[in-house]
């Protein structure tokens, strides 16, 4: 059996850099891992107004969306040095309401891509913070910074470098065992 793995990507953009970099995981990934891209960008700001008897779909499909996964994986770009305004959004969406949290338990894994040689370190470090907070048990090793994103993928969205394409598959294999470890 596998273990079902949300995706959530921190760029909206159709064509992201990050998106391609999700996808490309993906492929190389074992087969005890399977995916499902859960959508972001619909979720409106997090206000606890709005969480009442009937709060926005979207956020009702998205918690129980999360609620049927055995773990994450996060693939974001750095913005500012932190996360995008959606990926800390969808956290606070799914913490809420207040101890009904969709986050306790599951595994994580944060890869991050940027177009400079950092790799989006901060944003990376920044989201593990609040992980460790929502009680995910974020993947330590091996850490993934994908730098010079913007050279990384062919015209069909194929990893170029056989290194870099040998290591992502390295990360998740790790994520595999990580998962099953902790799910």
């Amino acid at each position: 059996m596998a273990y079902k793995i949300a995706v959530l990507v921190g760029s909206l953009r159709r064509e992201s850099h990050n998106r391609k970099l999700a996808h490309a995981l993906t492929r190389l990934a074992p087969d005890s891992l399977d995916f499902t891209f859960v959508e972001i960008g619909d979720l409106p700001f997090y206000n606890e107004d709005l969480d009442t008897d009937t709060p926005p779909e979207s956020w009702t499909r998205f918690r129980t969306e999360m609620k049927t996964v055995d773990g994450v994986l996060f693939v974001t770009p750095e913005y500012n040095r932190s996360v995008p305004a959606t990926i800390k959004n969808a956290l606070d969406v799914g913490s809420r309401p207040y101890g009904d949290s969709v986050w306790g338990g599951k595994p994580a894994a944060v890869v991050t891509g940027s177009p400079g040689g950092v790799g989006g370190f901060g944003a990376n470090h920044h989201l593990r913070q609040s992980l460790v907070f929502l009680d995910m048990p974020p993947m330590q090793q091996p850490e993934a910074y994908i730098g010079g994103i913007y050279e990384m993928f062919d015209a069909e969205g194929e990893v170029k470098n056989a290194d870099t394409r040998k290591f992502l598959g390295t990360v998740m294999a790790a994520f595999a065992d990580w998962v099953g470890k902790h799910a």
